[in-house]
């Protein structure tokens, strides 16, 4: 297996460059059904789960040509069958977003459940109810998520989403683009990735309007054409890099970034301590000098605090001057980091998977640890470029499933950091 040997105590400094937004490119991977013209994408983030979802578009029968590692043309109209057959696509998440693309074109689809990591609850109720309010028929089976809309012509409707949901937002917008009539949305998520995947559609002639706000509105169109178009950069991948900045009080400056996507974040930066600097599409972190101040945090979705966050302001807190409450409101399972940063000297205890509560203490001992998720992975690797000596962590496969060039990233800043075979 393959793992990170860090060895810390170096404050990181320089520029980094962002790539494209994981959480964008996994739907509008998916989208590119939804039209039998060619699409250009730039931006897309060569990671785990990008590729997992270009083989299923490559299994499904579609062409993808990888122009270079960040530019991909796509066409789908050779696309022959509604069954997703690829093993690795249970790996991921994002595989629920082809029930959505695959019945918005085609009617109907056979999707597997989704993996992923084991973060807690995350539901396909909303999912079910939106694709049911557009006439189609649902069932989730063991393995598979069946979707029908052959038997009932679908149509545009009015659908109310009981929670927010980022996921089920995107794959009602991905099955009624197609669909006659008017779709609303109400309660839809707000995310930057909703907004750019409804900016993706628009662009090959959808008419989507009120992405960015709790209402969205959908006028199915006849057809979609083809176009060029780039992902939006990663708000947590930009997030994590502002975090590294403060936890070993150095000076990073993250490139290719929409600042306005970062202000939680950048507030609790500046709250436990640091200076904030920002123009158009750059940010830059200047970690105190000193130790890091205490404060609170809740999870919430956008534009709150995002929970995609959490583990890596937990890192952070962990090294601040007093106690600190952190409060997860969105999963009910994202602690499970917790002991392995014990293993760090981290004091830090959580209150029935809800809220942790962390005494800092003034620095990190190294350890071996595992990661257990792909956001709580890139926070323990943080943790130990903060502590006082080597740390080699495992499970780095989930890291990998996010960060595009992670340990490369992280040396251009001057971490020691290696990625080896054991």
């Amino acid at each position: 297996m393959n793992i990170y040997r860090i060895r810390g105590g170096e404050a990181l400094k320089g520029e980094v460059d962002i790539s494209g937004a994981k959480n964008a490119a996994l739907p509008i991977l998916a989208a590119t059904i939804l039209t039998d013209e060619t699409i250009t994408l730039e931006n897309v983030p060569k990671v785990n789960d990008t590729v997992i979802m270009v083989e299923t578009l490559e299994k499904l029968g579609s062409s993808v040509e990888y122009l270079d590692d960040n530019t991909l043309r796509i066409n789908t109209s050779a696309i022959d069958k509604y069954e997703v057959k690829n093993p690795n696509i249970k790996k991921i998440r994002a595989s629920y977003y082809f029930a959505g693309a695959l019945l918005g074109r085609y009617r109907q689809a056979v999707v597997p459940l989704p993996g992923g990591c084991n973060i807690g609850g995350r539901g396909l109720d909303m999912h079910e109810k939106g694709f049911e309010a557009l006439g189609a028929s649902v069932k989730i089976t063991a393995s598979d998520i069946v979707v029908d809309g052959t038997e009932a012509e679908l149509s545009g409707t009015r659908i109310y989403m009981d929670k927010v949901s980022v996921g089920a937002t995107i794959n009602i917008m991905l099955a009624a683009v197609l669909t006659p009539g008017k779709t609303i949305i109400e309660g839809a998520a707000k995310e930057p990735h909703v907004v750019d995947v409804a900016n993706f559609i628009n662009g090959i002639g959808g008419h989507i309007s009120g992405a960015g706000t709790d209402r969205i509105r959908i006028t199915g169109v006849q057809s979609l054409r083809g176009g060029t178009y780039a992902v939006i950069p990663d708000q947590i991948e930009a997030g994590t890099f502002m975090m590294a900045a403060a936890i070993t009080h150095g000076d990073i400056t993250v490139k290719n970034v929409i600042p306005t996507h970062l202000e939680s974040i950048s507030s609790k930066l500046k709250e436990i301590g640091c200076k904030i600097q920002e123009s158009d599409d750059w940010v830059r972190v200047i970690g105190p000098a000193g130790r890091l101040k205490r404060t609170q945090v809740k999870t919430l979705p956008y534009p709150g605090f995002p929970t995609d966050m959490q583990p890596q302001i937990s890192v952070a807190l962990g090294l601040a001057d007093g106690i600190s409450t952190v409060v997860e409101s969105i999963f009910d399972n994202r602690f499970m980091y917790v002991n392995e940063l014990k293993k760090m000297g981290c004091n830090i205890t959580v209150d029935e998977s809800t809220t942790a509560y962390i005494d800092g203490v003034e620095y990190y001992q190294g350890a071996n640890m595992t990661s257990p998720d792909l956001r709580a992975g890139a926070a323990l690797v943080l943790a130990a470029l903060a502590a006082k000596g080597g740390s080699d962590i495992d499970g780095i496969e989930y890291i990998e499933r996010g960060y595009e060039n992670f340990d490369k990233k992280l040396r251009q800043l001057g971490a020691d950091i290696q990625k080896m075979e054991v």
